[in-house]
């Protein structure tokens, strides 16, 4: 394998890149993908393999005999150690085993006796597409990287889809334009020598959750310690969010036993009643080496801030949009710190806790037990004894309830008990969401439904699963947002090896009413000081949400002044415009507009991203 360099490319965080058969159809299929600033790595042969823009920091290689291997993002294996890997490779099924074994968050690519696999991370947070272009197989770590060369236009049926909220399992997998398909994060993509021929083969399971909170917590500390340290083993200055929350904390208290300088960052909320800033000095003051920097509440970015001058390009919509302002404010002053690298505490409420669901399971295998539980579940929040009980009498399977669904997308948002405790929140749309779009979404619910299956039989698994699904597709767009603003991010507590370690913990240990996150508070006890352990709630920042609402209300006016949705015929904008002049709506405190907000910001974005690939050339399919 040979790299050939067309310029320095892209910085940190910021890998992309397509993947190509030794082929010689293949081989003039990547031309178009190589475009000013991008790198390419060579089969033996001297074909196009990889394409794309990656940082040397970020990609290890290795070929031996007819195995060539690329590891892209984070993972503190070596070039000796990957080749020492490659030599052992005889079949791609193989590859499994590498791919559940290392730590970090990257992709796995391989190339042997003219075969290819690529796969992404069973979080989510890293996915692979592949599309026909000029009828050759080619696989990508980001949508829209095939559908610039295809010259696609996105899906209004997907458009249409991606305004209801919640979007379930499996519609939110779906990429924004037809011609491509999207890789399950727990299948790798295998394309035949032909170039033509691929299948999905499946290489990650959820574990069984069968340890106890004794076995689990050490492992669990292992794991994300291992998490951490593949980040900050390097050394230098990396920054750290520590909001006073138990998982910012335990990665910041983490990071500061590293080889690494940690700067801890730390923004109060608005409301007089956040107590995040007493907890954060609290734990500041146990990390005597940090340097801790404490921002001006009043100068936070609101939530609903600067939509419209957004100009990231992405591959499909996102509701990190809202919080994108909030999120990045800070980096470029981390960066004067010195920071080569932002970690947050993100994922944490997705692993280390878990669903109320697996009660459902619970109560018929353990009734005693979980009747106990229910009734602290029911005291903490305020769950209702008739709700309860329908909810737990609930056994409709996952594709009838989905059914279901797609016949009450008008109907006000169901009791948050039937919700904790069954398939997740049934998908709404809402009042200015044209009658167009809703029986187009409705098409897509109901097929889908037809052969719709559960990302696991217990619905507890299911709903974690899916949660942490939800989680990295946001949080993937604004790793991609963060390296444009010069300082990578990176959250631990999504790496498969921790989320393994947490999801092979009983949930009748992991979630309970007597306890804030037992699972996280054993696994750090030792190394986050008692104090900070006893902490056991969060901080909501709803008084950021109902600001900003107010106070941007002139953007979301101007927002619907001049729709793609509605140009579309995808919503009323005239209904939109009313409700932004009105903030204060009751309804408006339950997030109904972000996923309308999210595919109008995406679709102006398109417009700015088609002028920015206009030099490029397409391959039509015929």
């Amino acid at each position: 394998m040979t790299e050939l360099h067309e310029s320095a490319g892209a910085g940190p965080g910021d890998a992309h890149f397509t993947v190509f058969t030794d082929h010689e159809d293949a081989a003039a299929v990547a031309r178009p993908f190589s475009r000013p600033g991008s790198r390419t790595l060579t089969h033996a042969s001297g074909r196009p393999w990889i394409v794309g823009h990656w940082h040397d920091d970020e990609i290890v290689t290795a070929h031996a005999g007819r195995t060539g291997l690329a590891v892209i993002g984070c993972c503190p294996i070596d070039a000796t150690e990957l080749q020492r890997r490659a030599a052992r490779v005889r079949d791609l099924a193989e590859l499994d085993a590498l791919a559940r074994s290392l730590p970090g968050s990257f992709h796995l690519v391989a190339a042997l006796d003219g075969q290819l696999r690529v796969q992404g991370t069973a979080s989510g947070l890293r996915l692979v597409f592949h599309a026909a272009v000029g009828g050759v197989q080619v696989a990508a770590s980001r949508a829209d990287l095939l559908a610039d060369v295809l010259g696609a236009e996105p899906d209004e049926e997907q458009l249409a889809v991606r305004l209801l909220w919640p979007i379930p399992h499996p519609l939110a997998e779906e990429p924004m334009w037809r011609a491509i398909t999207a890789v399950s994060p727990h299948d790798a993509l295998i394309v035949a020598p032909d170039s033509r021929t691929v299948r999905h083969s499946r290489w990650w399971t959820p574990p069984d959750p069968v340890r106890t909170l004794a076995e689990g917590a050490p492992l669990v500390r292992n794991a994300l310690a291992t998490a951490v340290d593949a980040r900050t083993r390097r050394g230098g200055v990396v920054s750290s969010d520590l909001s006073g929350g138990l998982d910012s904390t335990s990665i910041c208290f983490l990071a500061d036993r590293s080889p690494a300088h940690v700067v801890a960052s730390t923004w109060p909320g608005r409301d007089p009643a956040d107590t995040d800033l007493y907890w954060a000095r609290q734990a500041a003051r146990s990390m005597p080496d940090i340097d801790h920097v404490v921002w001006d509440a009043d100068v936070s970015p609101l939530v609903y801030d600067d939509l419209l001058t957004i100009d990231d390009l992405m591959d499909e919509p996102t509701i990190g949009v809202m919080d994108r302002s909030r999120l990045l404010h800070h980096l470029p002053a981390m960066a004067e710190h010195g920071s080569r690298l932002h970690l947050t505490g993100i994922g944490g409420d997705h692993v280390a806790w878990c669903s109320e669901a697996y009660y459902h399971r619970l109560l018929r295998t353990h009734p005693l037990f979980a009747l106990r539980q229910l009734r602290g579940f029911r005291a903490l929040w305020q769950w209702p004894l008739g709700g309860t009980a329908r909810a737990l009498a609930d056994s409709r399977p996952y594709g009838k309830w989905l059914a279901d669904s797609s016949g009450r997308l008008r109907a006000p948002l169901p009791a948050t008990v039937s919700t904790s405790l069954g398939w997740g929140m049934p998908p709404r749309l809402f009042d200015w969401v044209t009658p167009d779009a809703e029986r187009a979404a409705q098409r897509v619910l109901s097929g889908a439904a037809a052969n719709a299956v559960p990302l696991h039989p217990d619905r507890g698994l299911h709903a974690d699963l899916d949660q942490i699904r939800s989680c990295t597709r946001i949080v993937r767009q604004w790793d991609q947002m963060a390296a444009r603003m010069g300082v990578p991010m990176a959250s631990p507590f999504l790496d498969d090896r921790v989320i393994e370690a947490c999801l092979a913990v009983r949930p009748s240990e992991r979630v309970t009413p007597w306890q804030y996150k037992p699972l996280l508070t054993a696994a750090m006890n030792g190394i986050v000081p008692d104090t900070c352990l006893r902490r056991t709630n969060k901080a909501a920042a709803s008084m950021d949400a109902s600001n900003g609402l107010r106070e941007h209300r002139a953007d979301l006016l101007k927002l619907w002044e001049d729709s793609r949705l509605e140009q579309l015929g995808l919503v009323d904008g005239s209904a939109l415009r009313r409700l932004a002049q009105r903030p204060a709506t009751p309804e408006l405190r339950d997030a109904i507009l972000y996923s309308t907000i999210a595919a109008e910001v995406w679709l102006r974005g398109l417009n700015r991203k088609s002028e920015h690939h206009a030099q490029a050339s397409y391959y039509t399919e015929p």
